[in-house]
Protein backbone atom coordinates (compact mmCIF):
# COMPACT_ATOMS: atom_id res chain seq x y z
CA UNK A 1 0.00 0.00 0.00
CA UNK A 2 1.23 3.53 -0.77
CA UNK A 3 1.48 5.77 2.30
CA UNK A 4 0.76 9.51 2.27
CA UNK A 5 3.93 11.26 3.50
CA UNK A 6 2.12 14.05 5.39
CA UNK A 7 2.66 14.11 9.15
CA UNK A 8 -0.51 14.75 11.13
CA UNK A 9 -1.17 16.04 14.62
CA UNK A 10 -3.78 13.63 16.01
CA UNK A 11 -5.76 13.66 19.27
CA UNK A 12 -7.08 10.30 20.53
CA UNK A 13 -9.98 10.28 23.00
CA UNK A 14 -10.43 7.22 25.18
CA UNK A 15 -11.30 7.53 28.87
CA UNK A 16 -9.43 4.34 29.82
CA UNK A 17 -6.17 3.92 27.91
CA UNK A 18 -4.97 0.60 29.30
CA UNK A 19 -4.54 -2.87 27.76
CA UNK A 20 -6.65 -4.47 30.51
CA UNK A 21 -9.65 -2.26 29.73
CA UNK A 22 -11.25 -4.36 27.00
CA UNK A 23 -11.52 -4.69 23.23
CA UNK A 24 -12.19 -1.01 22.54
CA UNK A 25 -9.17 0.00 24.58
CA UNK A 26 -6.88 -2.54 22.91
CA UNK A 27 -8.14 -1.35 19.50
CA UNK A 28 -7.31 2.26 20.39
CA UNK A 29 -3.90 1.37 21.82
CA UNK A 30 -2.91 -0.73 18.81
CA UNK A 31 -3.82 2.08 16.40
CA UNK A 32 -1.82 4.58 18.46
CA UNK A 33 1.22 2.29 18.45
CA UNK A 34 1.08 2.04 14.66
CA UNK A 35 0.24 5.67 13.87
CA UNK A 36 2.85 7.06 16.29
CA UNK A 37 5.51 5.76 13.92
CA UNK A 38 4.49 8.44 11.37
CA UNK A 39 2.43 11.06 13.20
CA UNK A 40 2.34 13.22 16.32
CA UNK A 41 -0.10 11.49 18.67
CA UNK A 42 -1.74 12.97 21.77
CA UNK A 43 -3.83 10.70 24.04
CA UNK A 44 -6.47 12.26 26.30
CA UNK A 45 -7.63 9.83 29.00
CA UNK A 46 -8.75 9.66 32.63
CA UNK A 47 -6.85 6.42 33.26
CA UNK A 48 -3.54 5.72 31.57
CA UNK A 49 -1.53 2.54 31.79
CA UNK A 50 0.50 2.70 28.60
CA UNK A 51 3.79 4.35 27.79
CA UNK A 52 5.27 4.54 24.31
CA UNK A 53 8.17 6.90 23.49
CA UNK A 54 6.98 9.69 21.23
CA UNK A 55 3.33 9.57 22.33
CA UNK A 56 2.05 12.56 24.33
CA UNK A 57 -0.23 11.55 27.22
CA UNK A 58 -2.68 14.01 28.79
CA UNK A 59 -4.37 12.98 32.04
CA UNK A 60 -7.90 14.37 32.10
CA UNK A 61 -9.56 15.18 35.39
CA UNK A 62 -12.38 13.06 36.80
CA UNK A 63 -13.94 14.93 39.73
CA UNK A 64 -16.95 12.58 39.77
CA UNK A 65 -16.30 9.03 38.56
CA UNK A 66 -19.86 8.17 39.57
CA UNK A 67 -22.44 8.46 38.22
CA UNK A 68 -20.84 7.46 34.94
CA UNK A 69 -23.06 9.66 32.75
CA UNK A 70 -21.92 12.81 34.57
CA UNK A 71 -18.31 11.71 34.21
CA UNK A 72 -18.85 11.15 30.49
CA UNK A 73 -20.36 14.63 30.08
CA UNK A 74 -17.40 16.11 31.97
CA UNK A 75 -14.94 14.19 29.80
CA UNK A 76 -16.73 15.22 26.59
CA UNK A 77 -16.73 18.91 27.52
CA UNK A 78 -13.15 19.04 28.81
CA UNK A 79 -11.70 17.17 25.83
CA UNK A 80 -13.61 19.45 23.45
CA UNK A 81 -12.16 22.49 25.24
CA UNK A 82 -8.53 21.33 25.13
CA UNK A 83 -8.56 19.92 21.57
CA UNK A 84 -10.71 22.46 19.66
CA UNK A 85 -8.84 23.86 16.66
CA UNK A 86 -5.51 22.45 17.77
CA UNK A 87 -5.33 19.16 15.88
CA UNK A 88 -5.56 18.00 12.27
CA UNK A 89 -7.66 15.03 13.41
CA UNK A 90 -9.55 14.30 16.62
CA UNK A 91 -10.32 10.58 16.84
CA UNK A 92 -12.86 9.63 19.52
CA UNK A 93 -13.55 6.15 20.84
CA UNK A 94 -16.07 7.58 23.32
CA UNK A 95 -19.68 8.77 23.07
CA UNK A 96 -18.80 12.44 22.45
CA UNK A 97 -20.31 14.97 20.06
CA UNK A 98 -16.95 16.23 18.81
CA UNK A 99 -14.28 14.43 16.81
CA UNK A 100 -13.53 14.08 13.11
CA UNK A 101 -13.53 10.28 13.45
CA UNK A 102 -15.97 8.48 15.73
CA UNK A 103 -15.11 4.81 16.16
CA UNK A 104 -18.12 2.96 17.57
CA UNK A 105 -17.39 -0.25 19.47
CA UNK A 106 -20.82 -1.00 20.99
CA UNK A 107 -24.45 -1.16 19.96
CA UNK A 108 -26.17 2.25 19.99
CA UNK A 109 -28.20 2.89 23.13
CA UNK A 110 -31.14 3.90 20.95
CA UNK A 111 -31.07 0.46 19.33
CA UNK A 112 -30.96 -1.30 22.70
CA UNK A 113 -33.85 0.78 24.03
CA UNK A 114 -36.23 0.63 21.09
CA UNK A 115 -35.42 -2.41 18.95
CA UNK A 116 -38.49 -4.57 18.21
CA UNK A 117 -40.72 -2.30 20.32
CA UNK A 118 -43.81 -0.57 18.98
CA UNK A 119 -47.09 0.84 20.23
CA UNK A 120 -47.44 1.17 23.99
CA UNK A 121 -44.17 -0.67 24.63
CA UNK A 122 -42.30 1.98 22.64
CA UNK A 123 -44.25 4.74 24.40
CA UNK A 124 -43.23 3.31 27.77
CA UNK A 125 -39.59 3.37 26.69
CA UNK A 126 -39.88 7.05 25.73
CA UNK A 127 -41.45 7.72 29.13
CA UNK A 128 -38.50 5.97 30.77
CA UNK A 129 -36.09 8.14 28.76
CA UNK A 130 -37.98 11.35 29.56
CA UNK A 131 -37.73 10.68 33.30
CA UNK A 132 -34.06 9.66 33.29
CA UNK A 133 -31.34 12.35 33.10
CA UNK A 134 -28.84 9.53 32.50
CA UNK A 135 -30.62 8.18 29.41
CA UNK A 136 -31.33 11.67 28.10
CA UNK A 137 -27.63 12.58 28.36
CA UNK A 138 -26.46 9.39 26.66
CA UNK A 139 -29.02 9.64 23.84
CA UNK A 140 -28.29 13.31 23.21
CA UNK A 141 -24.56 12.66 22.97
CA UNK A 142 -25.22 9.67 20.74
CA UNK A 143 -27.49 11.66 18.43
CA UNK A 144 -24.80 14.27 17.82
CA UNK A 145 -22.15 11.59 17.56
CA UNK A 146 -23.92 10.02 14.58
CA UNK A 147 -25.07 13.31 13.01
CA UNK A 148 -23.53 13.83 9.53
CA UNK A 149 -20.97 16.61 9.05
CA UNK A 150 -18.66 17.54 6.13
CA UNK A 151 -15.42 16.60 7.87
CA UNK A 152 -16.61 13.69 9.94
CA UNK A 153 -16.56 9.90 9.65
CA UNK A 154 -18.35 7.27 11.72
CA UNK A 155 -16.46 3.97 11.88
CA UNK A 156 -17.76 0.63 13.14
CA UNK A 157 -15.81 -2.53 13.84
CA UNK A 158 -17.92 -5.29 12.27
CA UNK A 159 -20.38 -5.85 9.40
CA UNK A 160 -23.13 -6.71 11.90
CA UNK A 161 -22.66 -3.44 13.77
CA UNK A 162 -22.59 -1.54 10.47
CA UNK A 163 -26.05 -2.85 9.60
CA UNK A 164 -27.53 -2.13 13.03
CA UNK A 165 -26.11 1.39 13.22
CA UNK A 166 -27.46 2.08 9.72
CA UNK A 167 -30.92 0.95 10.82
CA UNK A 168 -30.80 3.06 13.98
CA UNK A 169 -29.36 6.24 12.47
CA UNK A 170 -30.23 6.08 8.73
CA UNK A 171 -28.82 9.55 7.96
CA UNK A 172 -25.36 8.61 9.24
CA UNK A 173 -22.73 7.44 6.74
CA UNK A 174 -21.00 4.49 8.39
CA UNK A 175 -17.64 3.00 7.37
CA UNK A 176 -16.21 -0.36 8.40
CA UNK A 177 -12.68 -0.73 9.75
CA UNK A 178 -12.48 -3.98 11.68
CA UNK A 179 -9.81 -4.49 14.35
CA UNK A 180 -6.40 -5.84 13.46
CA UNK A 181 -4.05 -8.08 15.38
CA UNK A 182 -0.40 -8.13 16.40
CA UNK A 183 1.04 -11.28 14.88
CA UNK A 184 2.98 -13.24 17.50
CA UNK A 185 6.68 -13.86 17.19
CA UNK A 186 8.17 -17.27 17.85
CA UNK A 187 5.64 -19.16 19.94
CA UNK A 188 6.41 -20.17 23.52
CA UNK A 189 6.33 -23.92 23.99
CA UNK A 190 2.94 -24.99 25.35
CA UNK A 191 4.22 -26.67 28.48
CA UNK A 192 6.38 -23.67 29.33
CA UNK A 193 3.40 -21.34 28.89
CA UNK A 194 1.27 -23.48 31.19
CA UNK A 195 4.02 -23.54 33.80
CA UNK A 196 4.31 -19.73 33.62
CA UNK A 197 0.57 -19.42 34.40
CA UNK A 198 0.62 -22.21 37.04
CA UNK A 199 -1.74 -24.32 34.93
CA UNK A 200 -1.75 -28.15 34.67
CA UNK A 201 0.89 -29.27 32.20
CA UNK A 202 -1.18 -32.26 31.07
CA UNK A 203 -4.67 -32.61 29.67
CA UNK A 204 -6.75 -30.55 27.27
CA UNK A 205 -7.07 -26.85 28.12
CA UNK A 206 -9.89 -24.54 27.04
CA UNK A 207 -9.40 -20.77 27.20
CA UNK A 208 -12.08 -18.18 27.99
CA UNK A 209 -11.21 -14.46 27.90
CA UNK A 210 -13.75 -11.75 28.80
CA UNK A 211 -14.38 -8.91 31.20
CA UNK A 212 -18.11 -9.65 31.47
CA UNK A 213 -18.26 -13.38 32.27
CA UNK A 214 -22.06 -13.51 32.17
CA UNK A 215 -22.62 -11.73 28.86
CA UNK A 216 -19.75 -13.58 27.16
CA UNK A 217 -21.19 -17.00 28.01
CA UNK A 218 -19.18 -18.46 30.88
CA UNK A 219 -22.32 -20.02 32.44
CA UNK A 220 -23.01 -21.96 29.23
CA UNK A 221 -19.37 -23.02 29.00
CA UNK A 222 -19.41 -24.36 32.57
CA UNK A 223 -22.54 -26.37 31.79
CA UNK A 224 -20.86 -27.82 28.71
CA UNK A 225 -17.68 -28.58 30.63
CA UNK A 226 -19.60 -30.86 33.01
CA UNK A 227 -20.27 -33.31 30.18
CA UNK A 228 -16.67 -33.40 28.93
CA UNK A 229 -13.95 -35.81 30.13
CA UNK A 230 -12.40 -34.91 33.46
CA UNK A 231 -8.99 -34.23 31.92
CA UNK A 232 -10.50 -31.25 30.04
CA UNK A 233 -9.88 -28.07 32.06
CA UNK A 234 -10.70 -24.41 31.64
CA UNK A 235 -8.66 -21.23 32.19
CA UNK A 236 -10.65 -18.01 32.68
CA UNK A 237 -9.03 -14.60 32.16
CA UNK A 238 -10.63 -11.19 32.59
CA UNK A 239 -11.93 -8.60 35.03
CA UNK A 240 -12.24 -10.36 38.41
CA UNK A 241 -15.35 -8.38 39.50
CA UNK A 242 -17.56 -11.44 38.80
CA UNK A 243 -14.98 -13.95 39.95
CA UNK A 244 -16.51 -14.95 43.31
CA UNK A 245 -19.93 -15.57 41.75
CA UNK A 246 -18.52 -17.89 39.12
CA UNK A 247 -16.14 -19.60 41.51
CA UNK A 248 -19.16 -20.56 43.62
CA UNK A 249 -21.01 -21.70 40.51
CA UNK A 250 -18.08 -23.90 39.46
CA UNK A 251 -17.90 -25.40 42.94
CA UNK A 252 -21.63 -26.17 42.99
CA UNK A 253 -21.21 -27.91 39.63
CA UNK A 254 -18.32 -29.98 40.95
CA UNK A 255 -15.88 -28.22 38.59
CA UNK A 256 -13.78 -26.19 41.01
CA UNK A 257 -10.69 -28.34 40.45
CA UNK A 258 -11.04 -28.06 36.67
CA UNK A 259 -11.63 -24.30 36.34
CA UNK A 260 -8.69 -21.92 36.87
CA UNK A 261 -9.53 -18.22 37.36
CA UNK A 262 -6.44 -16.19 36.46
CA UNK A 263 -7.91 -12.69 36.82
CA UNK A 264 -6.69 -9.92 34.53
CA UNK A 265 -3.52 -10.44 32.52
CA UNK A 266 -1.73 -7.45 31.04
CA UNK A 267 -0.53 -9.79 28.29
CA UNK A 268 -2.90 -12.61 27.33
CA UNK A 269 -0.43 -14.19 24.90
CA UNK A 270 0.84 -16.81 27.37
CA UNK A 271 -2.71 -18.12 27.74
CA UNK A 272 -3.17 -18.42 23.98
CA UNK A 273 0.07 -20.39 23.85
CA UNK A 274 -0.93 -22.58 26.78
CA UNK A 275 -4.44 -23.47 25.56
CA UNK A 276 -5.67 -26.00 23.02
CA UNK A 277 -8.62 -23.89 21.87
CA UNK A 278 -10.56 -20.72 22.67
CA UNK A 279 -14.27 -20.84 23.51
CA UNK A 280 -16.31 -17.64 23.13
CA UNK A 281 -20.07 -18.37 23.41
CA UNK A 282 -20.94 -14.68 23.75
CA UNK A 283 -24.50 -13.37 23.71
CA UNK A 284 -23.39 -9.86 22.70
CA UNK A 285 -20.11 -8.81 21.13
CA UNK A 286 -19.81 -6.24 18.36
CA UNK A 287 -16.51 -7.79 17.23
CA UNK A 288 -14.57 -9.90 19.81
CA UNK A 289 -10.89 -9.07 19.48
CA UNK A 290 -10.00 -12.00 21.73
CA UNK A 291 -11.12 -14.36 18.97
CA UNK A 292 -8.85 -12.71 16.41
CA UNK A 293 -5.94 -12.67 18.88
CA UNK A 294 -6.38 -16.38 19.58
CA UNK A 295 -6.52 -17.13 15.85
CA UNK A 296 -3.23 -15.26 15.35
CA UNK A 297 -1.68 -17.78 17.77
CA UNK A 298 -3.12 -20.65 15.74
CA UNK A 299 -5.79 -21.60 18.25
CA UNK A 300 -8.95 -23.25 16.93
CA UNK A 301 -11.88 -21.08 18.07
CA UNK A 302 -15.51 -21.75 18.95
CA UNK A 303 -17.62 -18.61 18.64
CA UNK A 304 -21.27 -17.50 18.49
CA UNK A 305 -22.69 -16.69 15.07
CA UNK A 306 -22.93 -13.19 13.58
CA UNK A 307 -26.20 -12.38 15.36
CA UNK A 308 -24.28 -12.37 18.62
CA UNK A 309 -20.64 -11.84 17.67
CA UNK A 310 -19.43 -9.46 14.98
CA UNK A 311 -16.27 -11.31 13.91
CA UNK A 312 -18.36 -14.36 12.99
CA UNK A 313 -19.63 -12.38 9.99
CA UNK A 314 -16.10 -12.59 8.59
CA UNK A 315 -15.52 -16.27 9.42
CA UNK A 316 -16.41 -19.48 7.57
CA UNK A 317 -18.08 -22.21 9.62
CA UNK A 318 -15.96 -25.35 9.83
CA UNK A 319 -13.18 -23.75 7.78
CA UNK A 320 -11.48 -21.28 10.10
CA UNK A 321 -13.83 -21.48 13.10
CA UNK A 322 -16.55 -23.53 14.72
CA UNK A 323 -19.67 -21.35 14.92
CA UNK A 324 -22.54 -21.80 17.37
CA UNK A 325 -26.11 -21.13 16.28
CA UNK A 326 -27.29 -20.61 19.88
CA UNK A 327 -24.67 -19.44 22.43
CA UNK A 328 -26.88 -20.34 25.41
CA UNK A 329 -27.36 -23.97 24.29
CA UNK A 330 -24.94 -25.95 26.45
CA UNK A 331 -25.77 -29.17 24.59
CA UNK A 332 -24.76 -27.66 21.24
CA UNK A 333 -21.55 -26.29 22.73
CA UNK A 334 -20.76 -29.64 24.36
CA UNK A 335 -21.26 -31.44 21.03
CA UNK A 336 -18.93 -29.03 19.22
CA UNK A 337 -16.25 -29.34 21.90
CA UNK A 338 -16.54 -33.13 21.91
CA UNK A 339 -16.03 -33.21 18.16
CA UNK A 340 -12.92 -31.07 18.47
CA UNK A 341 -11.56 -33.20 21.29
CA UNK A 342 -11.96 -36.36 19.23
CA UNK A 343 -10.77 -35.01 15.86
CA UNK A 344 -7.14 -33.89 15.92
CA UNK A 345 -7.07 -33.41 12.13
CA UNK A 346 -9.98 -30.96 12.37
CA UNK A 347 -8.18 -29.01 15.09
CA UNK A 348 -5.06 -28.85 12.94
CA UNK A 349 -7.00 -27.67 9.87
CA UNK A 350 -8.73 -24.97 11.92
CA UNK A 351 -5.40 -23.90 13.37
CA UNK A 352 -3.81 -23.42 9.94
CA UNK A 353 -6.83 -21.54 8.58
CA UNK A 354 -7.03 -19.38 11.71
CA UNK A 355 -3.44 -18.21 11.25
CA UNK A 356 -4.08 -17.42 7.59
CA UNK A 357 -7.17 -15.40 8.50
CA UNK A 358 -5.30 -13.40 11.15
CA UNK A 359 -2.30 -12.73 8.89
CA UNK A 360 -4.59 -10.84 6.50
CA UNK A 361 -5.59 -8.51 9.36
CA UNK A 362 -2.29 -7.39 10.84
CA UNK A 363 -2.41 -3.98 12.51
CA UNK A 364 -0.02 -2.21 10.09
CA UNK A 365 -2.45 -2.66 7.19
CA UNK A 366 -5.42 -1.63 9.36
CA UNK A 367 -3.54 1.50 10.43
CA UNK A 368 -2.92 2.46 6.79
CA UNK A 369 -6.65 2.08 6.12
CA UNK A 370 -7.43 4.38 9.06
CA UNK A 371 -4.75 6.82 7.93
CA UNK A 372 -6.31 7.10 4.49
CA UNK A 373 -9.59 8.10 6.12
CA UNK A 374 -7.79 10.87 8.01
CA UNK A 375 -6.31 12.30 4.82
CA UNK A 376 -9.64 12.03 3.00
CA UNK A 377 -11.32 14.05 5.77
CA UNK A 378 -8.58 16.68 5.72
CA UNK A 379 -8.86 17.10 1.96
CA UNK A 380 -12.62 17.68 2.05
CA UNK A 381 -13.87 21.27 1.90
CA UNK A 382 -14.99 22.64 5.26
Amino acid sequence: MSVDPRRLRIAVLNRVFAPTGGGAERYSIALVEQLAQRHEIHVFAQQIDHHLPGVNYHMMSSPLSRPRWINLLWYAVTTWWVTRGRFDIVHSHENTWHGHVQTVHVLPLKYNLFQARSGWRRALRWLKVATSPRLLAYLLLERYRFAPAPRKAVVVTSPTLQVLVGQTYPSSVVSLISPGVNLPEAAMERQAARAELALPTRGFLLAFVANDYQKKGLSTLLEALKSLPTDVELAVVGNPSQLEKFQRKAQLMGLDGRVHFLGQLRDVSPLYRAADLLVHPTTEDTFAMVVLEAMAHGLPVVVSDARYCGIAGLLSKGVNAMILSCPTDAAELSAVLTRLLEDASLRQALSVSAREFAQQRAWPSIAVEQERMYFDLMDRPA
